[in-house]
């Protein structure tokens, strides 16, 4: 920041290298100035014209995988964005100095890739709203550090970013997931936890780091993993979460099942039939933590449609950003009927994570704001740091930031009745009180009530779970617990574990009865209590708890009862968790009388007996273990080549469809791809009349919608002839045959035969948006010579080249809607085949660059029944290469007649 002092009124002027209009700090009237000091003023403002002309934009770019993930797309991120920004620059209480605007940056779905399109978006904007990926997050934060630009964020997890310190840059638009879920995990005290994600990179990567802070805040993750992309896979990852034991939830990152999610959707189908949602686990989807689900009077057609789900369904817990204002749906609409969204798309075909974008937008310009007011300029060093004390109205919902600037928006818990279709608000999460409040409403459990809890020692930062220290080495391998048991007994004095990883103690934590009766004596300890204390710690490794865990008494308590008998108080063990002759060695060794229990020379005979002799150190049992894992890693081997078999062939099918196969083995091989002559061929292309005005008069979804049907329709035909698709260039569509594999002298008829499919799908065919409008094409064709090669090596194309295509696009340009417009030379050709083509003389036609020539159409065989479009009549003079937006309304107009 540079300072000029100006030599009148004692103003300060301040410019900046950043994209932003110089601020005032103090001001004097002009009618107080002299002259000679408005002078100066008017040489000043021309001198920081440019800058200010610079500043006038400040551009964000709002980053996600928009292109690539279908229900990402779903959001709108450019109509949420266009409506926030819209709003922001028509907020008179804003003051921002200059106009926002927003671009839309493509992330791609691969991780890596995602990062390595990050870095080329350095000098596009100003500010970011993103990452999606939490994968590359942390990267981000730090390019965006090097940068001096904000990234304000709703999706980035990762726990290191709190650290202000080392991310200054970095801001979330929405109270951290993990905070979230540790406020409901504590509330129903369930703390084993098990995290499943969709195969995809964007959920891969969030459930890793989900699962790192979750860890970070002492939860025990026990199990994260994809779901596979196959079935068995699918029921294999269950298999591993039903194994485990101990899991109690079920984190799924993957896109909900109620947005059309089709991986959480067959998730949940096979847990429902493996069993699984009996009331045994609770399911959280993850993503409806970063947005607002709609449920009040909202039915969801894939739980109504779909028994399975629904029944499956019970077993889960939504948990959503409250909509305390009004539901997405209703602010949707809300912005739709005052003009402000121009979309057919209802609010339930909308993923609602397009409020979270307008939200974040509106943080941004609030933060600016912020900056404004304390007489400073924004950049991204500072930004993230005016989100402290934040309030206001969101799209649907009050969003709150604290003092640190850490998100304090409510949550709510949904679930469902049990049988319907339909969510129903049962919590609230309040992050400002860190409680979870009780909204009316029940929660119905698949068995009447929430899985068994676990110990709240897990959610006291202050507390020390059985399992953190020494019990967490321990398996419920008999084998393990029985060495550390074997050299306990061979020590009575204090030491320290060696380097052979030998048990030691540091104390015998529990004291003896008669010790603790004894007030007059100093507590030294006797060789008999030494066996009592030796009996309470085989306890805790027999039953992998802390002493007297089974009880539920304080240790207050215990003392009393242990101090005064009777009844005697002693720990009590299942006879399936250890062998029978342990469990009445143990209770031998805490009998009341001190002189009935056992010394050490005897319990450590006793105890080789248990194990038959064998050693059991614990080196001898993880070599044990090996060679068991060593047995099954051939079965695990080829299970891994089976899937990457499957992989390979699905591979190697897309290749195929991108390249002709002979192309795609040559450069998988690395070898070169010679192009190649071919001395007869038949070029096909067709393009939409109309195109342009239908575009114009259409939203850009709705023509990639358009498109994509009629392309999938030509696609379909393509698979009944020997024919090969070259490319689709918008609307125009490339086909040839007789290339990359000769066929003789059938090309034409290929070709033709085609064409007359093609020509009677399209005649059927409706767009959706306007299906009042006829959908019309014009058909080119053309045989002769051309050559075929790759080119590029980035994303390489199998392009074809020679006068033969520009005779072709020519044919199809000086074609007519609804007709075949053929050359003499694939004319000459159907002739010979004598095959009943029927074909009639167009007469003289100018083709671009080749002069006058006699061209035919071609209207039918004669073994083909298939009715085909009659084609529009075209009057003198009258343009036939497009329709007019006039002739759309009088499409529009007929119909509205003939339905009245």
């Amino acid at each position: 920041m540079q300072h000029i002092h100006l030599p009148f009124g004692g103003a300060l002027w301040e410019l900046s290298n950043y994209p932003c209009c110089p601020v005032l700090r103090s001001r004097h009237s002009l009618s107080t100035l002299p002259f000679y000091s408005i002078t100066l003023w008017i040489i000043l403002g021309v001198l920081t014209f440019p800058c200010c002309v610079q500043c006038l934009i400040f551009k964000v770019g709002v980053l996600g995988p928009w292109n690539c993930d279908p229900y990402y797309a779903k959001s709108l991120p450019a109509i949420a964005s266009r409506l926030a920004v819209g709003r922001i620059n028509e907020d008179f209480s804003l003051d921002l100095g200059c106009t926002m605007d927003f671009v839309i940056l493509q992330e791609a779905c691969e991780t890596s890739k995602a990062l390595t399109s990050f870095v080329q978006y350095e000098n596009a904007v100003d500010a970011f709203v993103g990452p999606t990926n939490p994968g590359y997050c942390n990267a981000a934060a730090l390019m965006g550090k090097n940068w001096d630009k904000s990234l304000f964020s709703w999706a980035c997890i990762n726990y290191e970013l709190d650290w202000v310190q080392g991310y200054p840059t970095f801001a979330r638009t929405l109270p951290s997931p993990t905070r979230v879920l540790f406020s409901v995990l504590r509330f129903f005290s369930l703390a084993n936890i098990a995290i499943v994600s969709s195969n995809e990179d964007i959920w891969i990567d969030t459930a890793a780091k989900l699962a790192s802070a979750l860890r970070n805040q002492g939860l025990p993750v026990g199990i994260v993993v994809s779901m596979g992309n196959n079935d068995t896979m699918l029921e294999n990852t269950l298999l591993s979460i039903r194994n485990a034991g101990e899991i109690k939830v079920i984190i799924m990152c993957m896109h909900s099942a109620l947005i059309g999610g089709v991986q959480q959707t067959s998730f949940l189908i096979k847990a429902y039939d493996m069993g699984l949602t009996r009331g045994q686990y609770v399911f959280i989807p993850y993503d409806t933590l970063l947005y607002s689900l709609p449920y009040t009077n909202t039915t969801y057609f894939p739980l109504q449609n779909n028994t399975k789900l629904r029944k499956a369904y019970d077993a889960v817990l939504t948990i959503t950003v409250e909509s305390d204002l009004m539901s997405f749906n209703e602010a949707y609409n809300m912005a739709k009927r005052f003009g402000e969204l121009m979309l057919s798309q209802e609010p339930e075909q909308v993923s609602p994570l397009f409020g979270t974008i307008y939200n974040s937008l509106y943080l941004l310009a609030k933060s600016m704001h912020n900056a404004r007011r304390t007489g400073k300029w924004f950049s991204g060093s500072n930004l993230a740091s005016f989100t402290r004390n934040i309030t206001f109205s969101g799209f649907n919902q009050n969003i709150r930031m604290d003092a640190q600037g850490n998100g304090q928006t409510d949550y709510v818990i949904l679930d469902t009745d049990g049988w319907g279709s339909e969510l129903y608000r049962c919590f609230y999460v309040n992050l400002t009180l860190d409680k979870v409040l009780f909204a009316g409403t029940y929660i119905h459990f698949p068995a009447a009530s929430p899985p068994p809890s676990d110990s709240s020692c897990w959610f006291d930062p202050n507390a020390i779970c059985a399992g953190e220290i020494l019990l967490g080495i321990l398996s419920s391998d008999w084998m393990f617990k029985s060495s550390l048991v074997l050299d306990l007994i061979k020590v009575l004095l204090n030491i320290i574990i060696n380097i052979n990883a030998v048990l030691c103690l540091s104390d015998l934590f529990w004291t003896a009865p008669e010790l603790i009766r004894d007030h007059e004596s100093p507590r030294k300890g006797t060789y008999k209590g030494d066996v009592y204390s030796f009996s309470i710690i085989l306890q805790e490794v027999v039953v992998r708890g802390a002493p007297y865990c089974m009880l539920g008494l304080s240790p207050e308590e215990i003392i009393r009862k242990v101090k005064k008998p009777p009844p005697m108080c002693r720990p009590t063990v299942a006879p399936d968790q250890a062998p029978l002759e342990c469990i009445q060695l143990m209770k031998q060794c805490w009998t009341e009388q001190p002189d009935r229990r056992p010394p050490f020379d005897q319990i450590f005979d006793q105890f080789k007996l248990i194990n038959k002799g064998k050693k059991t150190n614990i080196i001898d049992s993880m070599l044990r273990m090996l060679e068991q894992y060593s047995s099954n890693l051939e079965d695990l081997i080829r299970e891994r080549t089976e899937e990457l078999e499957v992989e390979k062939q699905r591979t190697e099918k897309l290749l195929a469809e991108m390249l002709p196969p002979s192309v795609a083995e040559a450069l998988k091989t690395g070898a070169s791809v010679e192009p190649e002559y071919f001395d007869q061929v038949t070029l096909y292309f067709s393009d939409i009349v109309g195109f342009t005005t239908i575009s114009s008069l259409s939203d850009p979804i709705e023509v990639v919608d358009l498109l994509n049907d009629l392309y999938s329709l030509f696609d379909a035909v393509l698979g009944s002839h020997d024919v090969y698709k070259v490319e689709t260039i918008g609307d125009a569509y490339m086909v040839a045959s007789g290339l990359p594999k000769r066929n003789g002298n059938k090309h034409a008829a290929e070709i033709a035969n085609m064409s007359l499919n093609i020509l009677s799908s399209v005649g059927s065919f409706k767009m959706r948006h306007m299906p009042e409008v006829p959908v019309r094409i014009r058909i080119g064709i053309h045989s002769g010579p051309c050559v075929a090669g790759v080119v590029g090596l980035t994303m390489p194309r199998y392009c074809l080249f020679g006068d033969t295509v520009n005779t072709a696009s020519r044919m199809e340009s000086t074609g007519l809607p609804y007709r075949i417009h053929v050359n003499i030379s694939t004319v000459n050709i159907l002739r010979s085949l004598n095959d009943g083509y029927k074909i009639e003389v167009r007469g003289k036609t100018e083709l671009k660059g080749k002069g006058i020539e006699e061209t035919y159409w071609l209207v039918g065989k004669s073994n083909f029944t298939k009715p085909l479009p009659k084609p529009p009549e075209i009057k003198p003079g009258e343009d036939n290469h497009g329709l007019r937006p006039e002739d759309i309304e009088a499409y529009r107009r007929r119909k509205a007649e003939k339905k009245a």
